[in-house]
């Protein structure tokens, strides 16, 4: 009896053993298969598009955080993309998603960055923290939030010779699929916009933009290559804020047509118009009966007051005021 007992423990301690090693194989091939979908997820935020002509490099590529995470740790990335002629440099990569949910990736990314186009634009960049974070579903990418602190840009064009520096203190992007569309919002906290010989034309400000573009939840992830040709949306808002209650508001619908020229009828909002002239004026001496003639306009629509609101008509890049007065033209995109 004793011997035939200690047989059937010997037999249960064995398949336990079996067990928990076909459980730790089986386990450890789950967690380098979500590894490899984490890899591809990652990428394809770097580069929208993902495959084809899009590709990307990760220098000293790891996985890490075995058993209970996983991470995908670059020196460095590389991204090309041969269809738009843009080719990127950034510094390292730290990505890591929980077992149990390899959906919710959360990813940071070191500068400095450089981004180059055919066209003859160069970008580059420094940041002090950039962190990410981005939520799969079954098929592309839900929605997404990018937080960057300490943000310094600055932008060549070697066709005209132009240089534009952008610097601030901290910029969020979010995207999120609504059914098919899109919905983004970006905020821009103590920001400033320098082009090399033009005036200051706006001193550092806070701002916010709030849009939804219809049918277009697949350029979250790439998946939708059109980009806004053809695309209508409505614009929330988009709020610029000098300080001192000094704020400008832009909202309504908008399209672009196949040759990428924008429509839209638009609700122009400005709070110390005084102020916004002045400011205006500072930045274009030359221009200040101009701006004067402007500003009694708006102040007439107004009545009299120090807030405005006017209706402001574009079509195919044609700017006006009610449809009547005319402001110029926007380029195509």
């Amino acid at each position: 009896m004793a011997a035939s007992s200690q047989s059937r423990s010997s037999r249960k301690f064995v398949f336990l053993a079996i067990g928990i090693i076909v459980f730790v194989a089986i386990y450890t091939a789950a967690w380098f298969y979500a590894a490899n979908k984490l890899q591809e997820t990652v990428v394809r935020v770097i580069a929208p598009g993902g495959t084809a002509p899009v590709s990307a490099q990760c220098e000293d590529m790891a996985f890490k955080g075995y058993p209970f995470r996983i991470g995908l740790f670059c020196s460095k990335v590389d991204v090309t993309d041969t269809r738009n002629g843009v080719s990127g440099s950034f510094g390292a990569l730290r990505s890591a998603a929980q077992i149990y949910a390899p959906g919710h990736v959360v990813w940071e990314l070191d500068s400095p960055a450089k981004i180059e186009t055919q066209h003859g634009l160069s970008i580059s960049a420094q940041w002090s923290s950039l962190q990410s974070s981005l939520v799969k579903k079954l098929k592309g990418i839900d929605r997404t939030a990018l937080v960057i602190d300490g943000l310094k840009a600055t932008a060549v064009s070697s066709v005209t010779s132009q240089t534009i520096d952008f610097d601030a203190a901290k910029t969020e992007v979010h995207l999120r699929q609504n059914g098919a569309d899109l919905d983004g919002a970006i905020t821009l906290t103590d920001a400033s916009t320098v082009i090399k010989d033009w005036p200051q034309l706006l001193p550092r400000l806070n701002a916010i933009a709030d849009v939804t573009l219809a049918g277009k939840a697949g350029m979250i992830d790439g998946s939708d290559r059109s980009g806004l040709y053809g695309a209508n949306g409505e614009l929330r808002r988009v709020m610029l804020d000098i300080g001192e209650g000094r704020t400008m508001r832009i909202s309504g619908p908008f399209s672009f047509d196949d040759q990428g020229y924008l429509s839209g009828q638009f609700k122009l909002e400005i709070e110390k118009l005084g102020d916004w002239a002045n400011n205006a004026k500072q930045a274009f001496p030359q221009l200040q009966s101009t701006i004067d003639t402007a500003r009694k306009l708006l102040g007439a629509l107004a009545g009299g007051g120090d807030r405005t609101s006017v209706d402001l008509v574009v079509d195919r890049g044609r700017a006006t005021v009610s449809g009547f007065i005319p402001l110029g033209k926007i380029p195509p995109i």
